[in-house]
């Protein structure tokens, strides 16, 4: 009998897995020590160093740089995930955030509805609600061919669940992931096909800043979730036993999202 959650012979496509301490690598290397070959992506030539660094420890693994803002560039990656894979089984959009060192401030992305510039608005659109479109348009075709398909959107609690200040774009996007997610989950049950979405909330990555860090550390677990805590989900969603599981948001955010103190009394 095989084990629970192996995912053995299983075909992953994971993008926006470029950083080292990212949720995109974290969840790639679970979903490998499950047992799935597995083509990551990311927007920067970091992503050959966490290729190297998979292959290294003998996993099935390839992977090239895209601007996944661009359909063309979407198309290449489907294509050259599907060279390796010779299939797919489950697609991770986890691409998104902003550029590899710039702050939203910094790309025009920041802001309230007055301040919000429409060139930084339709970036935000782009870099992560078009990308995870495209990349999932182009996959369903291969992903109803398999016999347990895995669609997962990485989008976050905000947006969906809770609201920044001058974050109008970013929350947005995410929030439109969520409608993506269950509009995605309605129509692709009848192939077998789940999809779901993931909400983080503050997590330690080598972007937070440090009043991220100090948010993170008013939730009610008292610290910011690391990247393999929320990659562990992104593994059981992918897993064959999530198969009854489909269009839900699972909220990672130790308790932040539930809490109405946020002072110890």
């Amino acid at each position: 009998m095989t084990p629970p959650f192996n995912l053995s012979g299983a075909r992953a496509l994971i993008t926006g897995a470029g950083s080292p301490t990212g949720i995109g690598f974290a969840s790639a290397q679970l979903l490998c020590e499950m047992g799935a070959s597995v083509y990551i992506t990311g927007a920067s030539d970091r992503l050959n160093d966490r290729v190297a660094e998979l292959q290294a420890r003998g996993f099935a693994v390839a992977g090239s740089v895209a601007d996944l803002t661009e359909f063309s560039a979407a198309e290449k990656i489907v294509s050259n995930a599907l060279k390796f894979l010779g299939g797919l089984d489950i697609v991770v959009n986890n691409a998104g955030m902003t550029s590899v060192n710039a702050p939203m401030q910094e790309v025009g992305e920041a802001g309230d509805g007055a301040a919000m510039s429409v060139e930084g608005w339709h970036n935000s659109i782009a870099r992560n609600l078009n990308s995870a479109f495209y990349i999932t348009k182009l996959s369903l075709p291969h992903l109803r061919e398999s016999s347990a398909g895995r669609i997962i959107m990485m989008s976050s609690l905000t947006g969906p669940v809770m609201a920044i200040r001058n974050d109008v774009a970013y929350g947005a996007t995410k929030a439109g992931m969520v409608g993506l997610t269950k509009s995605l989950a309605v129509d692709e049950a009848k192939h077998g096909i789940t999809v779901n979405a993931v909400a983080p909330g503050w997590i330690q990555t080598a972007s937070q800043s440090i009043s991220e860090g100090h948010e993170g550390g008013s939730t009610p677990m008292g610290r910011s979730a690391t990247p393999a805590e929320v990659g562990a989900v992104v593994g059981f969603l992918a897993s064959r036993e999530a198969s009854y599981l489909t269009g839900q948001v699972i909220v990672i955010d130790g308790g932040n999202s539930i809490s109405e103190q946020r002072t110890v009394r």
